[in-house]
């Protein structure tokens, strides 16, 4: 396993698409940071983070989709499954790459808008605090929505199909439904917020809503597990 596990981290290490995301969720965590930093009222280096995370999710969804949607642009998902024909393994140890590559991206990504914020704050004065188990669940979370792109594109296939769905349900289905429903705290974004968000009387704690991101996370893992030992490729 550990071998599989590192013959996918050194495809993902060759792609260009990576590491250019990669760089360029980092820069924006930094830019976002400090340009939030700035907003007369802030004082707080997690409270600026969290209102950058919902933005900074975009870049952690792309790399979840880019660990796999590389290899079906030029099927070379073929090659892969010749030369690796026991497909669970296979796929655990794609899954366990790409979580890698996200986390890693994730934390460099916190860091450089926390330290971002805390400079601007700084700047102006203030004596910035840093509630650090808030900036661990925001690594938690972009990690986390991640693998669920990644599993997302195991069942679907595709870059741009999966892209669409996942950008769309985080950038757009949910805010509406948040503005109609409170059955949206169910969708996976709302749910995984509350790893870092603040808590609220009456709202879920982290607890529950990692779980029901958990839960997000099995059943799409599952429903691309299944597609993905049934068909051809």
């Amino acid at each position: 396993m550990r071998r599989v596990v590192a013959a996918e981290a050194v495809k993902l290490r060759g792609l260009p698409a990576i590491w250019a995301t990669a760089g360029g969720t980092v820069a924006a965590g930094a830019v976002l940071g400090a340009a939030t930093a700035s907003h007369p009222g802030a004082a707080e280096v997690a409270d600026v983070l969290g209102a950058t995370v919902p933005f900074l999710q975009a870049g952690a969804i792309l790399l979840g989709v880019l660990a796999v949607a590389t290899e079906y642009s030029g099927r070379q998902i073929a090659v892969t499954l010749v030369a690796m024909p026991r497909r669970l393994p296979l796929l655990c140890g794609k899954a366990a790459a790409g979580l890698l590559f996200v986390a890693a991206t994730a934390t460099l990504t916190v860091a450089a808008a926390g330290g971002a914020a805390w400079a601007v704050l700084a700047r102006r004065g203030e004596a910035p605090g840093a509630d650090w188990w808030r900036l661990a669940g925001m690594v938690a979370y972009l990690s986390l929505i991640g693998l669920v792109a990644l599993a997302a594109t195991v069942l679907l296939r595709s870059l741009v199909a999966s892209l669409v769905v996942m950008e769309a349900l985080v950038l757009i289905v949910s805010p509406l439904l948040a503005t109609a429903t409170e059955h949206a705290r169910w969708l996976p974004d709302r749910a995984g917020a509350r790893l870092y968000l603040p808590a609220v009387e009456g709202a879920w704690g982290w607890e529950a809503g990692g779980a029901v991101l958990a839960g997000w996370i099995v059943v799409a893992a599952a429903a691309g597990a299944v597609a993905f030992l049934a068909r051809d490729a």
